[in-house]
């Protein structure tokens, strides 16, 4: 386990542009911050499937048969993103590991603090986002 992991830092540090981009008290907060999130989401699927287990009884209307098919699907569909989330939170906690975290993967440039305090699993810098997000509607709109 890389260093980051050991070290500790008090619970209401924040990085601050005074200090330099990435140091290890940087990478130690986003990797506190990526695995609180990811357990969180962690144990709201365990609640979720607990709650789908519960609910599976028969419903004699099939009104209420329909509400609870339809709620489930809603729920599946809302684990099935979470789960794409728990694997972008992996390839963060990797790119800690291998020091291309808070780096744009399109420019090579550091990610702002502010984004990345905002979105921890961001691989690109807003301006780079942003460039991605108007090809994407053009070519959508083809």
């Amino acid at each position: 386990m890389p260093a980051v992991a050991k070290k500790k830092i008090p619970e209401d540090y924040r990085p601050s542009d005074e200090e330099p981009f990435m140091s290890e008290r940087q990478r130690a907060y986003f990797r506190r911050k990526l695995l609180n999130w990811r357990d969180e989401i962690l144990r709201s699927t365990k609640e979720t499937l607990q709650h789908l287990q519960d609910d599976s009884a028969q419903h004699a209307d099939i009104a209420d048969r329909a509400t609870s098919e339809t709620e489930r699907a809603l729920e599946l569909r809302a684990r099935d993103r979470q789960r794409k989330l728990i694997a972008k939170i992996d390839a963060a906690l990797l790119r800690i590991d291998d020091g291309t975290y808070g780096y744009c993967e399109e420019t090579g440039e550091p990610i702002s603090l502010k984004r990345l305090d905002a979105r921890p699993i961001a691989t690109l810098s807003v301006e780079a986002q942003e460039r991605h997000e108007r090809r994407e509607r053009v070519y959508r709109d083809e």
